[in-house]
């Protein structure tokens, strides 16, 4: 049984902020705010720009240039990778081992769980999530001592579990095409998650590991619906160019899913058999799904989006949230926190399940690719294997 507080107000103390210049400056950004994060001493408070000057003469005075602000500018600062490979014991969680080559995303998503990792940075959640980023320069070279070691056992590696590999960074920093070459030289076995088309441009890697079940991707759609992936994600791949790459990967010979995710209750649920359908027409063999998550600061900023984008539904869709999370935000439990709980989750399920059977795509997840095959990679100065 599922208890819900229907005397919850969702957004008491949050009001909509219909100032345009605001919206300028945040053009192409998923987060309306940017709040301090939860482990700063210190708390962010918006200023206004009319506090600076003295007298109403002063403020006249003041040419439009002093007082506009410029659009926000995503920065990319280098960071020492000291391990590639993170590693997880999370029971609902079908990989151990994963890597990142980025933290922050510029996909900007509103719903993304990996914004709270940002705190921890001492930056904001919100826009600084999207605006600024960290890479890892040194990612392959630090993978590569990591695959050699002699201890060293050979699990499939997931890339893509944080933020987006694929993201637009990745186009001048490359990262994710070293990593996979040297993944593809180890007969390593590797699954990805992106909602990027740029994977397409690492087919020759992937349809080349393919062909010994050493890879598959995994396509993220949350909804067909153009303009609301614009708002929800903005500078992420439109929902077409996502089935293209579906379509591209298949074509080539990848083993290729979709992941609809995350299913947003009373706003994206009732896509789930359209996406699905539309993922397998376009080539996709496999299939999952994950229901919204809003933990930490990500609730606030969820409320906000809803106030300014989805006005008319937002209190039905955070009650539905509240229905499917056991009365709360975000219910963290394992094997309930991916699906959520109650009649609303049980019917996803049901649905999920049925699509799947009638378009004939399977929901298994990373449990086939082949780890036997895996060579070690020889450093320089290091002796070859006899055996």
């Amino acid at each position: 049984m599922v208890k819900v507080n229907h005397n919850v107000v969702p957004f008491a103390g949050l009001q909509p902020n219909p100032d345009a210049e605001d919206r300028r400056l945040r053009r192409g950004r998923g987060a309306v705010s940017n709040p301090t994060g939860r482990f700063e001493n210190q708390q962010r408070v918006g200023r206004d720009a009319q506090w600076d000057y003295r007298s109403d003469n002063d403020w006249q005075a003041a040419s439009e240039d002093d007082l506009q602000l410029p659009p926000l500018r995503t920065t990319v600062t280098e960071e020492v990778c000291r391990t590639a490979i993170s590693r997880n014991t999370s029971p609902d969680i079908p990989f151990d081992q994963s890597i990142n080559p980025y933290r922050g995303c510029e996909h900007g998503c509103i719903y993304c769980y990996a914004r709270p990792s940002h705190a921890y940075a001492g930056l904001s959640p919100g826009l600084d999530f999207e605006t600024q980023l960290f890479s890892k320069p040194d990612v392959v070279e630090t993978l590569k001592q990591e695959l050699a070691k002699p201890k060293y056992e050979c699990r499939m590696i997931a890339l893509g579990t944080n933020t987006d590999c694929y993201q637009p960074i990745e186009r001048e920093q490359g990262l994710m095409r070293g990593i996979l070459e040297t993944l593809r030289d180890a007969r390593h076995p590797v699954g990805i998650v992106t909602k990027s088309h740029l994977v397409t441009r690492d087919i020759d890697i992937l349809s080349e590991m393919a062909k010994d079940n050493l890879a598959h991707v995994f396509i993220s759609v949350t909804t067909l619906d153009r303009k609301l992936a614009r708002a929800m994600e903005p500078r992420a791949a439109t929902p077409p160019r996502r089935l293209d790459a579906i379509r591209q990967l298949a074509d080539a010979g990848v083993p290729v899913g979709v992941m609809v995710a995350p299913v947003v209750p009373a706003l994206t649920d009732h896509e789930m058999e359209n996406i699905l359908d539309a993922a397998y027409q376009a080539g996709a063999k496999r299939a999952g799904y994950l229901v919204l998550r809003l933990p930490f600061e990500i609730k606030e900023l969820f409320r906000e989006w809803l106030l300014e984008n989805c006005p008319d539904r937002a209190t039905r869709v955070l009650r539905q949230i509240h229905e499917i999370r056991d009365g709360r935000d975000n219910d963290p439990r394992f094997h309930s926190r991916m699906t959520g709980v109650g009649d609303n989750a049980e019917l996803l399920a049901s649905r999920f399940d049925i699509a799947c059977r009638k378009l004939g795509l399977s929901n298994r997840d990373y449990d086939e690719l082949d780890t036997s095959l895996f060579t070690p990679p020889v450093l320089p100065g290091r002796q070859f294997s006899l055996f």
